[in-house]
């Protein structure tokens, strides 16, 4: 049986300021967006009703627009109303949410400084991002690489800086792998292609330094979960040399939450105590109804 497009469902989508039904959320063949990539989003998640750090997407929403030149009609304080409605009318307490904001349709060219801007709220049914994620799942490693700084607006949640997340992904399935480890521009690991990365050597944590890539909010809890637990978390440049000397790998994001990690490029790893334990600390968190 065929998956439910994302076009054709029931409920409602937050779009400009008001609540439209799911199915009539529309924009013009001819928006800027769609032709020069000016749009940048938030994947959240609500767990038991509340979404986890609410505030802080609403806020990274806000400057990843500033990053790409333009500014959000909506305050975050508007964007969080606006998403835990959406929740609630859904009836979903447990669902991922998509905010994305956008140039529209007034001016079509490179330039878009006359475009007005628009912002949208979804969200939808979504369990784990990855099938069996307890035992692990295998990487390839990405034909792209992540580019320099001085390159792509990096700390920007752009779409269009997922263009080669979704060509490495798709390699990695075509390679009958469940995702890809991407590098950087200067041959260092970087993440996954929608996820942070994580390895555990000798009881310590290390994790790629994100200097071309995003700081992920997930990862910066999960940092903070593992300093609670006393475990030292060393970030730094990371290569793929240093692959075997792990005995421990995972990838954190809002989808993803915590996956491990149990093959990179034949390698092969198993998720084992610290994975675990941090894995248990954050659904712990998450249920917490002061996690917002």
């Amino acid at each position: 049986m065929a998956a439910q497009s994302f076009d054709d469902r029931d409920g409602w989508i937050w779009m400009d300021g008001e609540f439209i039904p799911h199915r009539d959320a529309r924009v013009h063949l001819l928006t800027h967006a769609m032709h020069y990539a000016s749009a940048v989003f938030e994947g959240e998640r609500a767990y038991d009703g509340v979404i986890f750090k609410s505030r802080e997407h609403s806020e990274r929403l806000h400057t990843s627009a500033k990053l790409l030149g333009f500014k959000l009609p909506y305050a975050a304080e508007e964007i969080d109303r606006a998403k835990a409605e959406l929740v609630s009318r859904q009836k979903t307490p447990n669902c991922y949410l998509r905010a994305i904001a956008w140039r529209g349709s007034e001016q079509m060219g490179v330039s878009a400084k006359r475009d007005d801007v628009h912002v949208a709220i979804a969200s939808w049914l979504w369990g784990d991002y990855f099938a069996d994620k307890m035992k692990g799942v295998r990487l390839m490693i990405a034909p792209w690489r992540r580019p320099a700084p001085d390159t792509a607006p990096i700390a920007s949640k752009a779409a269009g800086l997922y263009m080669i997340c979704t060509l490495s992904r798709h390699a990695a399935t075509d390679a009958g792998f469940d995702d890809a480890m991407m590098m950087d521009w200067r041959g260092q690991i970087a993440e996954g292609t929608g996820a942070n990365i994580f390895f555990v050597k000798d009881g310590v944590l290390h994790t790629p330094y994100p200097d071309c890539f995003l700081n992920g909010i997930t990862r910066q809890t999960v940092i903070g979960l593992a300093k609670a637990r006393g475990i030292e978390v060393v970030e730094r440049a990371i290569w793929p040399s240093e692959l075997a000397s792990f005995s421990e790998v995972f990838l954190t994001g809002s989808a993803a939450e915590i996956t491990p990690v149990r093959e990179i490029a034949g390698l092969p790893f198993k998720p084992a105590a610290m994975t675990e334990m941090l894995l248990n600390d954050f659904s712990a968190l998450t249920r917490r109804k002061n996690a917002a």
